[in-house]
C-alpha cells in the first residue's frame, strides 16, 4: 500500500523528550514521504515504511524505516526473510535505518548486524524544542561589507526557478563535496520540488554569489529540514545559523507541530549549531545498515 497520508499521532506535546515510539515512526514516515514527493514511492508495510525509487538504485533512496517487528526470534527471522525477498524483487540492496530507543525490537540493529548487515555510518535525529528556541534571523555583518540577500523560494517556475536551482546546486556541490556529475540530479530535484506545495528553500547570496542554502518540506503538521549547507568560501560568517533560523521560523509560522532534521554523527560543528538553536538529539546514534554483498 502506498503511504500518501498517515494520520498525525494524537499526542499534544511538541517537546522532544516526550516523543513516543508512535511519534517517531510517524516522523520516519514524514521524512520518507518528504523524499517521495517527486517520483519516489513510500509503501506502508504495516510494520515499517519502505522508501523506493523506481529509477535510482542509490541506497539512500531505497530504505526501510519506522520498523516495528516482532521480538520472538522465529517471527523476527520470518519477517526479515520476507523483507529481504521484497528488496530482491525490487532489485535493490536491503537497507534499514533503525531508530535506537524507538524501533522494535529494541535490539533491532544488533540482530541485523548478526544477520549480515554492515553499518555504513551513524546519524543523529534532532527535533526542535520550542521552549529552547534561540533563533537568529538577522543577516550577519560581513567584514568585507558584502551585500547579503535572502531569497525564499516556493512555487516558482521559468527563468526565476532555473536561476534558483542553479544557485542551490552550486552551494550543495561545494558544501558537501558532491561529485560534479551529481549536480544535474540536484538541480532536477530542486526544480521538481519547486512545483510542489510542500517544498520551500532559502538561498542566501553575498554580492550575488550563492553562499548558503536550507530546505524545508512542510506538510501534515510537520517540517523536515534538509540540504543545509554553506559554500566553504563563506564559512565562519554565521550563514548556516541564519538559514537554519529562517527555515525554523517559517516552519513555526506555518503551524508545524514538529520540526526535525538529520545530521551525520561525525559532524560535530553542525550538531552544536542545531543544539544552540533549540534542537535536541533523540534516540542516540542511528546506524545506516546495508546487507553485506
Amino acid at each position: 500500500m502506498v503511504a500518501d497520508h498517515v494520520p498525525l499521532p494524537a499526542g499534544r506535546s511538541t517537546r522532544p523528550a516526550d516523543l513516543t515510539p508512535a511519534d517517531v515512526r510517524w516522523l520516519s514516515w514524514h521524512e520518507a514521504r518528504s523524499h517521495g514527493l517527486i517520483g519516489r514511492e513510500v509503501r506502508d508495510l504495516g510494520d515499517a515504511y519502505l522508501l523506493y525509487d523506481p529509477t535510482d538504485r542509490e541506497p539512500f533512496w531505497n530504505r526501510l524505516v519506522g520498523v516495528a517487528w516482532p521480538s520472538e526470534p522465529a517471527a523476527f527471522d520470518r519477517r526479515l526473510t520476507e523483507v529481504l525477498a521484497l528488496f530482491a524483487g525490487l532489485d535493490r540492496i536491503p537497507h534499514v535505518w533503525p531508530m535506537p530507543g524507538f524501533d522494535e525490537p529494541p535490539d533491532l540493529a544488533e540482530r541485523l548486524l548478526a544477520q549480515g548487515f554492515d553499518d555504513h555510518g551513524g546519524g543523529m535525529f534532532m527535533v526542535f524544542d520550542p521552549d529552547r528556541a534561540a533563533l537568529d534571523a538577522a543577516a550577519p555583518g560581513l567584514g568585507d561589507g558584502g551585500l547579503v540577500t535572502i531569497e525564499r523560494l516556493h512555487r516558482i517556475a521559468g527563468p526565476t526557478a532555473e536561476a534558483a536551482v542553479q544557485g542551490i546546486a552550486e552551494v550543495l556541490v561545494t558544501a558537501f563535496g558532491v561529485e560534479p556529475e551529481r549536480r544535474v540530479a540536484i538541480e532536477l530535484e530542486a526544480l521538481q520540488g519547486l512545483t510542489t506545495e510542500a517544498y520551500h528553500a532559502v538561498l542566501v547570496r553575498i554580492d550575488g554569489k550563492p553562499a548558503a542554502v536550507a530546505r524545508r518540506t512542510t506538510f501534515s503538521g510537520a517540517s523536515y529540514l534538509s540540504s543545509i549547507g554553506t559554500d566553504p568560501a563563506f564559512r565562519g560568517q554565521g550563514l548556516g545559523r541564519l538559514v537554519t533560523s529562517i527555515v525554523v521560523g517559517d516552519a513555526l509560522r506555518a503551524g508545524s507541530r514538529w520540526i526535525y532534521l538529520g545530521v551525520f554523527q561525525e559532524n560535530d560543528v553542525a550538531q552544536r549549531l542545531y543544539a544552540s538553536l533549540g534542537f535536541d538529539a533523540i534516540g542516540g546514534v542511528a546506524p545506516d545498515l546495508l546487507l553485506r554483498p
